[in-house]
C-alpha cells in the first residue's frame, strides 16, 4: 500500500549544495524520494553510481582541484579557509560549483559503520561494541525510549543512514522528521561543520527565511521541508536568531535537539552515520510535530499516539512490578521517575487527552460513539483522508464511504451527509483515559484496573523485549542475554566514570559535540549505553566480574536485615537529607528487631518518612502487627532509640516483676543505628534511592559523597601496596555496613547460619535467661558494635579463654 510505505520512511535530504540566491545544480549518488522534475526545480540532479573507492578518487581530486593543492606542496587549507570558501560561494557565487554527496544510505544496503553482533561461538574483539547502547544500531531502542513501541523498522529513523561526504558537499537548513533527536557519529574523515539554531527559535528562523527569499516562498510555500534552502549564519543573526556553531571530528558525536534547525557542510571525503532517538522528555515536542504537520497536511513517519500510549503502559507496568511483586530494577525506577502528577509522561498524556477531549465535545451528541476494533490501524495504520492525522486514538467514519476515514477536525469535509449518519471511533472511552492519567500519577487501584486490561501486556518487559527481538531478527542476530529480563530482581547498578566531553562552541538547546571514547559508563538521557541494559541481581548472580566485586560486600548476614517495601519520591529542601543519606517522602521498609510488648521475642517494624510539612521529614516506626504500637519523630536515631527504651522497659518489667530496689534500666542508646535500622545506610537501598534524585536536588548528600571519594584515592596497606579505589569502597561500604548493626560472613556461613537457626535460638535462650538485665544490656552493646570494636575483641578472646579452661 502505498500510504504505508510513506509512512514507513524518513523523508530523504537531498544530495545538496545550495544557494541561498539560485539553485545551481548538484549531483547526488542516489536516488531521491521525489522525482526527476521536482530534482530540477530545486536545482539538484541524481547523480552517477560510484563504488567506494571511485567516490574516494572524485572527492580527493575536486579538492586538489578546487584549492590548486600539489602533491610537492606542504599547503592545505584550514577548516576557517574552507569554510570561508563555501559561503562565498554560497552568498556571491562566481562560478557554478558541482559536488557529489552520498547522502541517506541505508546501512540495510549498504551495512553500517557499526559491528552487528555475530552469530559465531568464536568470541570478537568487537562484541563489546556490536553489543553497546552507543551502537546507532541499538540507540533508538534502549529501554526507556518511547521508540521501543515503534515495531516496524523505519528506515532513518529506528534503522541508520550512512552519509559519505566531499568537500562543500551540504545539508540544508532543516529539523528532523517528528521533531525527534538525532545523534550522528563521524566514523573517519576529515571534519564536518555544523550550524544549530535553538528549537526556542525555530519559528524565528523560518520567518527570517520568508523575508529574505519571498519570491522562492511564493512559488514554494513548503520549501522548508524541501532541505534545499541554505541562508548564512550572519544573516539569521542579523535577525535576531541565535546560531550556534560546531565542528565533528571522526571519532565525535553530534546531537541534535527537538525542533532545532541545523545545516553545515564537509571539509573533505568522511564518512558519518545517524539515527533518530526518542526518550520521554521528547513526547511533548513530538505532538507538537503532528499537530504542526495536521495544518500543513504533511504525512508522518511514525504514529505519535501508538508510542505516547505504549510509554504510558510502560511505565503503569513498571509501577505496577514496584508495588505488587516488588521487582525493584533501574528500568522500572527509571519509568517511575516519568510518572507522578508533574511527571513528564502524565504532563504528555494530559495534554494529548484535552486535545481529544475538547474536539470529541464539537462533534457530540450529534454523532454517536463506537469502540474501534481492537486491531484498528495496528497493522496498517489509518490516517487521516485530508490532513494525514494519525487515528490510533480516534477515527469518524460515515456509512456512505467505506473504508475511508476522518480526524476529529475534518470529519464535515469527508462527505455531506448528516452528523447522524456518521460514527467516531474511540480506542479509549473518557473513563478508560481518566483511569490512564490516575495510574501515571501512583494511585494504585487505578494502576491494578489498567493492567487487568490487558494482562498479557503486564508480563515483565514484554513489549520492549519484542521490539529489541524484532530489531535483532532483522539484522539475523541472537539477542544480548542481558536484555532478557523476564526475571529480572535487585536493585539498581549504574557506573559512570567518564564524564562526557562537551563541545564548548554549540549550545545544549541547539547541537552538543563530544569525543567518543573507549572507556565504559557513558551515558545518554541518563541512561548508560556501555551495555545492553543495567547490570542488575539475577537469581543470586551478577551479569558481569565487575559487578560481583563492586557488590560482593552486599551479601551479608544482617542480624537486622531490612527489607525496602516502597522507596518513595524525592523532596527538594535541605531537610530532606544528610550527609549520610537521603530522605525521600513515602519510603517504607520492613526490619525485624525486639518486640516492643513482648521483646523475648523478635517481630517485624515498618519504618515510613512522612511529610511533616515546615518541620521536613517525621520518621515513623510501627509495629507491623500492631499499628498502634508506633514511634515518630523528626529523628530517625531518636525514632529507633524509643523503640530502644520501650524494649528495654518491657524486659526490666518481665525479668524483675515487682521489684523496685533495682535502679531502672537504660539502654545504650549509642548501640543501635536510627539510620540503619530504616535501611537507609544498605548499600542496595542506598543505590536505589540515589537513582531516584537524577537531578542531584540533595546538594549536601551528594557534595559530602563528592568529598569522600576524592579524600579516598589511594590507602597503602601493610606492606606498602596500594589498594585499589573498588577495595577502599568495599571497605567503606562494609563498615557503614557494621554501623548499622550488621556482621559480614561468606556464603557458607550464611547458608549454615540459616540451617541452624532454630538450635542457636534454643542455647542462646539458655544462655541469656540467666543472665541479670546489667548483663543483657552489656551484652546488647558488645553485638551492636561491630567486630572491629575493643569491646567485640574483649569479648571474643574472654569467651575462647574461657572455652580452653572449661574444655
Amino acid at each position: 500500500m502505498k500510504k504505508k510505505k510513506t509512512r514507513k520512511r524518513k523523508k530523504r535530504s537531498h544530495s545538496k549544495t545550495g544557494s541561498t540566491r539560485r539553485q545551481p545544480r548538484s549531483l547526488g549518488s542516489e536516488s531521491n524520494t521525489n522525482s526527476d522534475s521536482s530534482d530540477d526545480k530545486f536545482g539538484f540532479q541524481s547523480g552517477s553510481d560510484f563504488t567506494f573507492a571511485e567516490f574516494q578518487t572524485v572527492a580527493k581530486d575536486f579538492k586538489e582541484l578546487y584549492f590548486r593543492m600539489k602533491d610537492t606542496e606542504v599547503w592545505k587549507p584550514s577548516i576557517e579557509e574552507i569554510e570561508g570558501e563555501y559561503w562565498r560561494i554560497v552568498e556571491n557565487p562566481t562560478d557554478e560549483v558541482e559536488v557529489l554527496y552520498g547522502a541517506d544510505l541505508e546501512t540495510g544496503v549498504f551495512g553500517s559503520g557499526f559491528p552487528l553482533e555475530s552469530s559465531s561461538p568464536k568470541a570478537s574483539t568487537l562484541d563489546q561494541y556490536a553489543t553497546s547502547g552507543w551502537n546507532l544500531n541499538n540507540l533508538s531502542r534502549l529501554p526507556c525510549s518511547v521508540l521501543c513501541f515503534e515495531e516496524s523498522n523505519i528506515s532513518g529513523v529506528l534503522v541508520p543512514w550512512l552519509y559519505i561526504g566531499m568537500c562543500f558537499s551540504s545539508f540544508c537548513w532543516h529539523v528532523e522528521d517528528h521533531h525527534l533527536y538525532s545523534l550522528n557519529y563521524m566514523h573517519w574523515g576529515e571534519p564536518k561543520i555544523w550550524y544549530g539554531v535553538p528549537g526556542s527559535h525555530a519559528a524565528a528562523l523560518e520567518d527570517a527565511m520568508r523575508k529574505h527569499l519571498p519570491d522562492l516562498f511564493e512559488e514554494q510555500p513548503d520549501l522548508l521541508h524541501e532541505l534545499v534552502t541554505q541562508l548564512s549564519p550572519s544573516v539569521l543573526k542579523s535577525e535576531g536568531v541565535p546560531v550556534y556553531r560546531a565542528v565533528q571530528s571522526a571519532g565525535e558525536f553530534v546531537l541534535t535537539f527537538p525542533r532545532a534547525y541545523h545545516s553545515g557542510f564537509n571539509c573533505g571525503f568522511n564518512c558519518a552515520e545517524a539515527v533518530n532517538l526518542g526518550p520521554v522528555d521528547w513526547l511533548e515536542h513530538g505532538l507538537t510535530a503532528v499537530e504542526l504537520y495536521s495544518k500543513q497536511c504533511r504525512k508522518t513517519s511514525l504514529s505519535h499516539d501508538k508510542l505516547l500510549i505504549g510509554a504510558a503502559s510502560e511505565a503503569i507496568r513498571a509501577l505496577w512490578e514496584l508495588s505488587a511483586v516488588k521487582n525493584i530494577n533501574s528500568i522500572n525506577l527509571r519509568w517511575r521517575s516519568f510518572c507522578g502528577k508533574d511527571g513528564m509522561l502524565t504532563r504528555a498524556i494530559k495534554g494529548r487527552i484535552e486535545i481529544e477531549e475538547e474536539r470529541l465535545e464539537r462533534l457530540l451528541p450529534l454523532v454517536q460513539l463506537q469502540k474501534m476494533d481492537k486491531d484498528f490501524g495496528l497493522k496498517d495504520e489509518q490516517e487521516c483522508f485530508s490532513c494525514f492525522y494519525d487515528l490510533h486514538l480516534s477515527a469518524v467514519k460515515c456509512q456512505c464511504t467505506p473504508g475511508q476515514f476522518s480526524c476529529l477536525k475534518h470529519s464535515n469535509l469527508m462527505c455531506s451527509c448528516e452528523p447522524e449518519n456518521k460514527t467516531v471511533l474511540v480506542r479509549y472511552n473518557r473513563d478508560e483515559l481518566n483511569t490512564l492519567v490516575q495510574a501515571l500519577e501512583g494511585k494504585l487501584d487505578a494502576i491494578e484496573q489498567w493492567t487487568s486490561k490487558d494482562p498479557d501486556n503486564f508480563s515483565l518487559n514484554r513489549r520492549q523485549h519484542n521490539s529489541v527481538k524484532q530489531d535483532s531478527e532483522r539484522d539475523g542476530l541472537e539477542m544480548d542475554p542481558s536484555m532478557k529480563n523476564d526475571s529480572l530482581s535487585g536493585l539498581l547498578r549504574e557506573q559512570n566514570h567518564n564524564p562526557k566531553k562537551q563541545c564548548s562552541s554549540c549550545s545544549d538547546d541547539a547541537t552538543t559535540s563530544y569525543a567518543s571514547s573507549h572507556s565504559s559508563g557513558k551515558k545518554l538521557f541518563g541512561v548508560d549505553l556501555s551495555r545492553g541494559s543495567p547490570a542488575v541481581l539475577q537469581n543470586g548472580t551478577f551479569d558481569s566480574e565487575k559487578d560481583l566485586l563492586s557488590t560482593k560486600v552486599s551479601e551479608q548476614t544482617l542480624l537486622y536485615h531490612v527489607d525496602p517495601l516502597s522507596l518513595g519520591s524525592i523532596a527538594s529542601g535541605k531537610l530532606w537529607c544528610s550527609k549520610q543519606a537521603i530522605f525521600p517522602i513515602g519510603f517504607r521498609s520492613r526490619v525485624k528487631f525486639f518486640d516492643a510488648s513482648s521483646p523475648e521475642i523478635t517481630s517485624s517494624y515498618i519504618c515510613e518518612i512522612l511529610n511533616g510539612g515546615l518541620i521536613g521529614p517525621l520518621f515513623k516506626v510501627s509495629l507491623e502487627e500492631c499499628p498502634d504500637t508506633k514511634f515518630v519523630s523528626s529523628s530517625a536515631q531518636k525514632c529507633w532509640e524509643m523503640v530502644s527504651h520501650r524494649v528495654f522497659e518491657e524486659l526490666a518489667t518481665k525479668l524483675n516483676p515487682g521489684r523496685q530496689d533495682l535502679p531502672p534500666l537504660q539502654p545504650d542508646t549509642e548501640s543501635i543505628n536510627g539510620l540503619g535500622m530504616f535501611g537507609l545506610l544498605s548499600p542496595q537501598i542506598v543505590q536505589s534511592i540515589e537513582a531516584l534524585d537524577t537531578n542531584r536536588q540533595c546538594l549536601e548528600y551528594w557534595n559530602n559523597k563528592l568529598k569522600l571519594k576524592d579524600e579516598c584515592v589511594t590507602v597503602k596497606g601493610p606492606s606498602g601496596s596500594s589498594e585499589s579505589t573498588v577495595d577502599m569502597a568495599r571497605s567503606a561500604v562494609m563498615e557503614r555496613g557494621q554501623c548499622s548493626g550488621t556482621k559480614v560472613a561468606t556464603e557458607e556461613e550464611h547458608a549454615n547460619y540459616s540451617s541452624s537457626n532454630t538450635e542457636l535460638q534454643l542455647v542462646l535462650r539458655r544462655l541469656l535467661n540467666k543472665a541479670d538485665p546489667e548483663e543483657l544490656r552489656i551484652m546488647h552493646k558488645i553485638l551492636c558494635s561491630g567486630s572491629t570494636s575493643p569491646e567485640w575483641r574483649i569479648a571474643f578472646a574472654t569467651l575462647s579463654q574461657e572455652i580452653q579452661r572449661k574444655v
